[in-house]
């Protein structure tokens, strides 16, 4: 839809300068096109979509007067899409940017909480949960586990498991970064 906006834009572009000097007002697009030595003008050239059929302007009935119009809508809407689109890209970069400095390691304070026989899993006050996974199982407690919940509080599997590690990072202090794990309690 975007790339068909753009066109029908550009057309009218072209369009609107074609009809401001050459075609009177009164007179239809088709009836100036007729003649054999105009068209090879753009404004005989151009073509318009209507519910999917693509149409040469030449072959309507529309007079100047809505052929303008019609151009000036499109161009319009093209604008406002191209706007959103500007929008768009920016909240993208935006996005982007905060991802990359998430994913530098340098401005996190991660650990790693091994839980032994639990169905939930948390960090220590100040942490937030960004991944869980059971470690150790055997089919004599149960067995594998299915993971039902995580969130920033806490992940959750469907029954107690022998055994899981739970990530917790944290925004490190100005410039102490450090990665630390916290002693097994099995």
């Amino acid at each position: 839809m975007g790339a068909f906006k753009t066109v029908i834009a550009l057309a009218a572009g072209v369009f609107m300068a074609a009809c401001a000097t050459s075609i009177p007002g009164d007179q239809s697009v088709a009836d100036y096109c007729a003649s054999s030595d105009r068209a090879g003008e753009a404004v005989c050239r151009l073509n318009v979509e209507v519910d999917g059929n693509t149409t040469a302007i030449a072959n309507t009935k529309l007079s100047l007067e809505e052929a303008q119009a019609l151009a000036a809508a499109a161009k319009t809407s093209a604008d406002e899409a191209g706007a959103a689109a500007a929008q768009a890209q920016a909240s993208a970069d935006a996005a982007m940017s905060r991802a990359n400095q998430a994913l530098n390691m340098s401005d996190l304070d991660c650990m790693t909480n091994t839980i032994n026989q639990s169905a939930v899993g948390s960090c220590p006050t100040g942490y937030t949960v960004m991944g869980c996974s059971q470690t150790r199982y055997t089919h004599a407690a149960g067995g594998l586990s299915f993971l039902r919940e995580v969130n920033n509080d806490q992940c959750r599997f469907n029954s107690k498991v022998l055994e899981m590690d739970v990530r917790c990072c944290r925004r490190a202090d100005a410039g102490a970064s450090q990665q630390s794990s916290m002693p097994d309690n099995s």
